[in-house]
């Protein structure tokens, strides 16, 4: 049988997954917060024909091998972390990291997510929460008699209490930052989970210590670029055709060997 023939069928099945992904980010290109990512891809094992270095029947040695590739694998999604734009929205509840870092949410459980979505609500008891009612991390509650509330470049929450003629502090937001990001595991609802190749999050005070610091009143945008994955997209569709009449051709030869005898 044709080596040709599964090789091809690797070459499509790479590319179905490059598609996979690449429809991915096209579909969230409005995602607050998304992170795109690109499949990255390695070539298969070599079968060795001929050793280089061996002896040739003329006596001399082969300076190179002979040797013919199996195919390629997909060996891991790689996620850029490249900030995208921040689009102002005005909302006071709503902030963007301007630089690295990540937002801590917390659970009903108490287990910790991490996000660069910072689209927050209020509930009826005053505590900051994201989309879904799961808490900012460390918990902030905003007292019931809060007119409006601002935040600053460092993460201090300060509420305008009716009445009052100061601001009243009434929490730190924190953030947390990875040695590499990139090993975060994607849970979907724009969460992030710590995973042994991401390592423990380092967390502190925003624009401190290499961490972003706060923009209210603003969104982070999606950090995928529409005419990249447009390219992507149509290289993935090529590349797929072309290992498909791949395996035609190589049906084709095979037709043809098996008609020798005729």
């Amino acid at each position: 049988m044709l080596r040709s023939l599964y090789t091809a069928a690797t070459g499509m099945y790479a590319q179905q997954l490059n598609l996979d992904n690449v429809s991915n980010n096209l579909a969230n290109v409005n995602t607050t917060g998304f992170k795109k990512a690109t499949v990255q891809f390695q070539d298969l094992m070599y079968q060795t024909l001929k050793e280089a270095g061996s002896a040739t029947s003329e006596g001399t040695i082969r300076p190179t091998e002979l040797t013919v590739g199996v195919g390629v694998k997909p060996v891991s999604t790689q996620k850029s972390f490249k900030p995208g734009t921040l689009l102002e929205t005005g909302n006071p509840l709503d902030m963007a990291i301007a630089g690295d870092g990540f937002f801590q949410i917390a659970d009903a459980n108490g287990d910790v997510f991490f996000s660069r979505t910072g689209s927050f609500k209020i509930t009826a008891e005053g505590d900051i929460v994201d989309a879904s009612g799961r808490f900012l991390d460390p918990r902030i509650t905003l007292p019931a008699d809060t007119e409006s509330l601002s935040i600053t470049p460092d993460g201090i929450v300060l509420a305008n209490i009716y009445g009052a003629v100061e601001a009243e502090e009434v929490g730190q937001i924190e953030l947390a930052r990875f040695v590499n990001p990139a090993g975060l595991k994607s849970i979907g609802g724009n969460l992030y989970q710590e995973t042994t190749a991401s390592g423990n999050p380092i967390t502190g005070d925003p624009a401190n210590d290499g961490f972003g610091s706060m923009e209210q009143g603003y969104l982070e945008n999606s950090n995928v670029t529409l005419v990249e994955e447009m390219v992507n997209m149509i290289v993935a569709q090529r590349a797929y055709d072309v290992n498909s009449k791949m395996v035609k051709t190589s049906e084709a030869m095979i037709e043809t060997a098996n008609n020798l005898k005729r």
